[in-house]
C-alpha cells in the first residue's frame, strides 16, 4: 500500500502555527474518515482536527507540547490515496469548530482557495515571517529581505534573524537589549517539546508548560513587556444595583437565564467606552497610528479547569441586559466544556475580569494585549459609607482599571472609571436600555 501525508491545514486568518495539545490516535491505529486525530491550540482557539479519510497510522509528527507550523506534516498514513491534496486539506479544515470572524458559515473549500491565493501573493511580495519576527526585526533595524529563510515553508524564523544579527550586521548589545524588552509570539516557552524537560530532584517536580497555560504565559509576557501599564482603583457603592437586580431577577430567571451583576457591568462599560473611545482602541506600532474600534466587543475572562480563557460578547452596545446575560451564560458554559469556537474567542476590544469570588482587597489585572484597558471587578463587601452627610452601611465593590499609559493618560482613565461607577451607583440611568 502507498503512504500519504496529512498536513496541518490553514486554520484561520493570521494563524501560522499550532501547539499539539493531545493525540487521539497512536501508531498502528486504523482510523475512519472524520475520526478525531489531534487537538491543536493556536493563538485564537483550541480545535480538534479529524481524519479526511480512512487509513492506518504509521507515524505521528509532533509530541504533545510541540509547536507545528501550518502545512507541516502531522500524520503519515498507509492506504490507497485517491484524493487530491486540496480535497484532503479542505476535508480536515471543514471539521474545525467555529467560523472566521465576520462570517456565519464554517471554513469551506472556497475559503481555503482564497487563503491559498492570498498566501501566494504575500510570498511573492514580501518575505514570509510572523508578526512577532517582523516586530523584532524593526526593533533591531534589520531588513528581512536580506535574511535567507530556513523555515519549512520558506519563512524567516527567529533563529534566522538572530543568526543574521550575530554575524555582525548589528551589535550583540542591541540584540540582548531587544530580546529582553520585546515579548514575542513564539516566546521562550514555545520551542521546548516535552521530551526536553530538565532534570528533577527529590525536592521538586517538573511539568511541561502546555496548552492554555503556555498561551496565557505568552500573552501576559506580551502585555507586561510591551504596554506601559498603570492601574486606577476606586470604590463603587452598588447598593442600588443590588436592589434593581432583585426586582428583575425572578422575571429573568423564568426565561432560564441567570441575572448576575456582570451584565450590568458590561453595559456600564460600553456606555463609558463611547464617552472615552481611546479605551476602545489599540496602537498600531508599525504604522504609528491609533486605531479606534467602532464595535464594542467585550471579553469576559473565564476560569476553566484548563486555565483562563476570554470569550467575547459581540456587539454589546446593541444588546440589552437580558441579552448580555444570555450571552455570558452561554459563553461560560462553552468555555468550561471546551467547545468555544474561533469566532467566540477573538475580536474583543475591551475585557472585564471578575476577581472577587475568593475575596482579597484589590488586584492589578493585565490587559488582553493589544487592548489598552481591562476592568477588574472585586468582591462586594458591606462597609460604612457616607450618604448625604450620614454614615450608613452599604454594599461596596472595588474596581481596578489597568490601562496602557502609552495611549491612555491618568485623567482619562480616572474619568472612564468614574463614569462606570456612576452607572453602577445609579443604575436607573440605563434602565431604559434593558
Amino acid at each position: 500500500m502507498n503512504q500519504w501525508e496529512f498536513k496541518l491545514p490553514d486554520i484561520g486568518e493570521g494563524v501560522t502555527e499550532g501547539e499539539v495539545v493531545a493525540w487521539f490516535v497512536t501508531v498502528g491505529d486504523e482510523v475512519q474518515e472524520d475520526q478525531p486525530l489531534v487537538e491543536v491550540m493556536t493563538d485564537k482557539a483550541t480545535m480538534t482536527i479529524t481524519s479526511p479519510r480512512a487509513g492506518k497510522v504509521v507515524e505521528l509528527r509532533g509530541k504533545v507540547g510541540e509547536v507545528i507550523s501550518v502545512h507541516s506534516v502531522l500524520v503519515v498514513f498507509e492506504g490507497d490515496r485517491t484524493h487530491r491534496e486540496r480535497e484532503v486539506v479542505a476535508s480536515a479544515v471543514g471539521e474545525i469548530s467555529g467560523s472566521l470572524p465576520g462570517t456565519q458559515n464554517s471554513f469551506n473549500r472556497s475559503s481555503l482557495d482564497t487563503l491559498k491565493s492570498a498566501e501566494k501573493h504575500s510570498l511573492a511580495s514580501k518575505p514570509l515571517a510572523t508578526p512577532a519576527i517582523r516586530q523584532l526585526a524593526r526593533t533591531l533595524h534589520v531588513e528581512l529581505t536580506r535574511i535567507p529563510p530556513t523555515g519549512t515553508r520558506g519563512e524567516i524564523t527567529k533563529a534566522d534573524l538572530l543568526a543574521y544579527v550575530q554575524k555582525g550586521q548589528n551589535t550583540i548589545e542591541s540584540l540582548k537589549e531587544s530580546i529582553c524588552s520585546f515579548p514575542q509570539q513564539q516566546s521562550k516557552y514555545s520551542p521546548l517539546p516535552v521530551a526536553r524537560l530538565g532534570p528533577s530532584s527529590p525536592s521538586e517536580e517538573r511539568a511541561p508548560l502546555l496548552g492554555i497555560q503556555r498561551k496565557m504565559a505568552e500573552r501576559m509576557e506580551l502585555a507586561a513587556h510591551t504596554a506601559a501599564l498603570s492601574t486606577f482603583v476606586e470604590e463603587c457603592n452598588v447598593t442600588a444595583l443590588i436592589q434593581l437586580r432583585k426586582r428583575f431577577q425572578a422575571a429573568v430567571e423564568v426565561q432560564n437565564t441567570k441575572l448576575s451583576f456582570l451584565p450590568f457591568i458590561v453595559k456600564a462599560v460600553v456606555f463609558s467606552l463611547k464617552k472615552h473611545p481611546i479605551l476602545n482602541a489599540y496602537l498600531d506600532e508599525k504604522a504609528g497610528e491609533i486605531v479606534y474600534k467602532k464595535e464594542y466587543h467585550i471579553g469576559i475572562a473565564t476560569a476553566t479547569k484548563a486555565g483562563l480563557v476570554v470569550p467575547v460578547v459581540k456587539n454589546a452596545d446593541q444588546k440589552n441586559i437580558v441579552d448580555i446575560a444570555r450571552d455570558i451564560e452561554r459563553l461560560a458554559r462553552a468555555a468550561r466544556s471546551g467547545t468555544l469556537g474561533f469566532h467566540e474567542l477573538s475580536g474583543s476590544t475591551f475585557t472585564i475580569t471578575s476577581l472577587g469570588a475568593k475575596g482579597g482587597l484589590f488586584a492589578t489585572p493585565l490587559p488582553n494585549f493589544p487592548e489598552v484597558g481591562i476592568l477588574g471587578v472585586h468582591q462586594i463587601k458591606r462597609k460604612p459609607v457616607v450618604v448625604q452627610d450620614e454614615i450608613t452601611i452599604g454594599a461596596v465593590m472595588l474596581l481596578s482599571l489597568s490601562f496602557d499609559h502609552r495611549l491612555v493618560d491618568g485623567q482619562t482613565a480616572a474619568n472612564f472609571a468614574y463614569d462606570v461607577i456612576g452607572y453602577l451607583e445609579s443604575p436607573e440611568r440605563f434602565l431604559l436600555n434593558i
